[in-house]
């Protein structure tokens, strides 16, 4: 800019012929000064320090640095890998260390890492004296390092963050000249002594969640066995397992335990005898009975003494129930939170604290928070990508804040609590996951020294082995407490004062990220769910010991709404079928034995229906209704009450009359107290044959001596009328005969009463053709 400034006034104010005899003059001297810069160029080449592409022929893995926050004493190891990506053999070559410049921000520590070209005046100069050889690299081989330096000799004059590379140097046969092929940053969190300021208190929660493992199946027996999909469980439990690591290493720690009860109960009743369900349908026998012992007994010796948050039963997903399952499903998050408490406190000996709900990825918006409340948890675990500061700075304020209702929002750091996401199997990214947190923490205390903060960390749900190791080491790297403080009890996170231009407004529905609500349970779980736990209620009133039924069968229903069927929709479904598919199961277990047909040979007779209790417990305020298609051929007693002990069948009698012949169609139903409809109808046909035509006979002859008795008294009356005209003659004085068979002018003499007999009925079903007699 200044040269073309300076060109432009050189020709200002000039004629056109002065200007072209200038530039006659001055492009000469260029073309002089092109060649000479070429030749510096030329002569510089072989002592270069970067190559746009040369500098990633080399890959390097820094796998592991400690200590991860050494002091000025300390003496840092530094050891790794280096592998030959190029197409041709590297030859002199050696490691060495470079130290950058102080970091100002926390964003400069995000893009640590990432592989870029080698950059003199970033990455600084190689470190004298501290070099290793490495002589020749053929392509795709690889060779281990390890370097180790005074921490002294780093010369570093200011606390902070410094970028710490480890560069590879060498030569290659295109290019016979020494330079960087490849290097590898980290970060190296540089605080030798205590902090200027005020130490920044810390809490972490330890997380231990699993996936569910069990549903509402049990072996038909008074144990009531359960029976597990599967023994992965077993696995996690064992010595290195997941859930074995996580118990291990957070026992030594300063962190707060956030547990679903939902992982004790089922660990607990893999203490005892359980089954498995096998690939041909039959049961075999569990065998993680020692390590479920073990690991719950290493569990209570870790959580002794320290806060346990305890999440409701199943850990339900709040952001689902928010946004698809309000109608009918919120009263599951009140039994849950109560199952929670009880559960821990049973099986750990440990009062849990129960107000700390905690969506998925700390995501909210004003639903979710109003759920997530609803039960008593009056804090609400979220993240500082969620609930932003209001300018957007960098600052991290105190993670409490109140928003309304008496609630109280715990902002976790979004940086410190993602730093350990992704794979963590690679040494090399688990040690820079731990140097970017320790440097993230660092950056935080010395973002405002003076002020007293308390962050909180909340990593993801379920970490994997590698993941809770690395959180560990980082961990273990702040246990010096040089710039901050442990705060293991998060109910002291949530009291402490909050700054008060920290951010509180709740985010608005259209802020809930896309990417999480794809993975929610969607309106057609939360209707299938409410439809069991209404079958599942209408059953119950039936059963003479209900816990049996409704303690697995809440537990499942709870299960199916858990934040562990996130990405998993298939699996979510199918796990909803298999307990409503179970549920139907015990139903037809209490039915109706199939009838075949009947014959009525009588006016009115009994007719038997067996009822069939199948399951192990008895029944009771159970009624069966028998309902005619034609009442006014064939009419049916009221309904009977059934009360049937278990594994038995009754017999219930129902009293019937006949009006006319011929098949009528009856249907047999059983219902609850409140009217629900148990199992399925029955229908079955009853042929009346009981109007035989000698009972018809009977029948006219008695309306025809009716009506010849109703003409005798019509004549007789019209007689006497006569005569009472007449006033004399022999009739007036009655002396005539008086007329026999007549009662004295009432009504004449019935047949008995068919609604006095009755018939007898067997205590046994109705055979094909069976005839039920008068």
């Amino acid at each position: 800019m200044a040269e073309a400034a300076e060109f432009q006034e050189t020709f200002r104010g000039t004629t056109p012929p002065a200007a072209f005899h200038r530039i006659r003059v001055i492009l000469p001297l260029l073309a002089v000064l092109l060649v000479l810069l070429g030749a510096t160029e030329l002569t510089t080449a072989p002592a270069a320090r970067a190559d746009g592409t040369g500098s990633r022929t080399v890959a390097i893995s820094i796998d592991s640095l400690t200590p991860v926050a050494p002091t000025q004493s300390d003496k840092i190891t530094i050891s790794g890998t280096v592998t030959n990506k190029g197409r041709s053999t590297v030859s002199a070559g050696h490691i060495g260390l470079r130290v950058g410049g102080l970091l100002s921000t926390r964003s400069e520590i995000d893009d640590i890492g990432d592989r870029t070209p080698f950059s003199p005046g970033g990455d600084g100069p190689e470190l004298n004296g501290h070099t290793q050889k490495i002589g020749k690299l053929q392509p795709g081989i690889s060779r281990e390092f390890t370097l180790t330096v005074p921490a002294k000799d780093l010369n570093l004059d200011r606390d902070g963050v410094y970028p710490l590379g480890v560069s590879f140097s060498g030569q290659t046969s295109d290019q016979q000249y020494e330079r960087v092929l490849g290097i590898r940053r980290t970060l190296l969190p540089w605080q030798p002594s205590g902090a200027e300021g005020k130490k920044t208190k810390v809490t972490f929660l330890w997380p231990l969640i699993s996936s569910t493992h069990l549903t509402a199946r049990t072996e038909s027996d008074q144990q009531q066995t359960p029976i597990f999909p599967n023994d992965d469980l077993a696995a996690e439990l064992a010595p290195g397992g997941r859930l074995q690591q996580l118990v291990a290493l957070g026992k030594d720690l300063h962190v707060t335990w956030v547990i679903d009860p939902d992982l004790l109960a089922t660990v607990e009743a893999m203490t005892k005898s359980y089954q498995v369900a096998g690939p041909s349908g039959k049961n075999i026998p569990g065998r993680g009975q020692a390590v479920a012992k073990q690991w719950l007994s290493q569990l209570q010796t870790a959580v002794d003494g320290k806060e346990v948050v305890a999440l409701p039963f199943g850990d339900p997903d709040i952001a689902s129930l928010a946004h698809h399952g309000t109608n009918g499903t919120l009263g599951h998050l009140q039994s849950a939170t109560e199952l929670a408490a009880m559960t821990v406190d049973t099986i750990l000996q440990v009062k849990p604290r129960t107000d700390f709900a905690w969506p998925v990825d700390g995501a909210i918006d004003r639903s979710v928070v109003d759920v997530g409340t609803s039960a008593g948890a009056h804090n609400i675990i979220t993240r500082s990508d969620s609930l932003r500061e209001p300018d957007g700075s960098p600052y991290a304020p105190t993670a409490a804040r109140q928003i309304g209702g008496g609630n109280t929002a715990i902002v976790a750091d979004a940086r410190l609590s993602t730093a350990f996401e992704g794979d963590m199997t690679r040494a090399g990214d688990a040690s820079l996951a731990v140097q970017r947190f320790l440097a993230q923490s660092l950056m935080i205390n010395k973002q405002a020294p003076e002020n007293e903060r308390s962050i909180v960390v909340a990593p993801q749900r379920m970490p994997t082995t590698s993941q809770a190791q690395a959180m560990a080491t980082a961990l273990g790297g702040l246990s010096a407490g040089r710039w901050t403080q442990p705060l293991d009890r998060l109910s002291d996170a949530a009291k402490a004062k909050p700054d008060p231009a920290a951010g509180r407004r709740i985010p608005g529905p259209g802020s809930y990220p896309d990417a999480l609500r794809a993975q929610e349970l969607p309106s057609e779980a939360f209707t299938e769910i409410q439809k069991t736990q209404q079958e599942l209620s209408s059953f119950k009133t039936i059963l003479t010991s209900p816990d049996r039924v409704v303690i697995p069968f809440g537990s499942a229903i709870m299960r199916e709404m858990s934040t562990s069927w996130r990405g998993d929709p298939a699996g979510a479904s199918d796990f909803r079928a298999a307990v409503q598919s179970y549920l139907a199961t015990l139903q037809d277990q209490v039915k109706l034995v199939e009838k075949s047909d009947a014959t009525l040979s009588g006016r009115s007779a009994t007719i038997p229906v067996t009822v069939k209790n199948g399951l192990l417990q008895g029944i009771d305020h159970l009624y069966l209704q028998l309902e005619s298609t034609q009442p006014n051929r064939l009419k049916v007693t009221d309904k009977q009450p059934v009360k049937i002990d278990g594994g038995h069948s009754q017999s219930v009698k129902f009293e019937t009359r006949a009006y006319a012949n011929g098949p009528v169609k009856v249907r047999a139903r059983l219902y609850t107290a409140d009217g629900q409809q148990v199992g399925k109808d029955m229908d079955f046909i009853v042929h009346v044959t009981s109007i035989t035509p000698m009972v018809l006979l009977v029948i006219a002859g008695g309306v025809l001596l009716l009506v010849l008795a109703g003409l005798r008294i019509y004549l007789k009356r019209k007689r006497s009328g006569s005569r009472d005209g007449a006033g004399d003659g022999p009739e007036a004085g009655g002396e005539g005969p008086s007329d026999g068979g007549d009662n004295g002018g009432g009504e004449p003499e019935r047949p008995g009463d068919p609604a006095a007999d009755t018939g007898t009925g067997s205590d046994t079903p109705s055979r094909p053709g069976e005839k039920v007699e008068r």
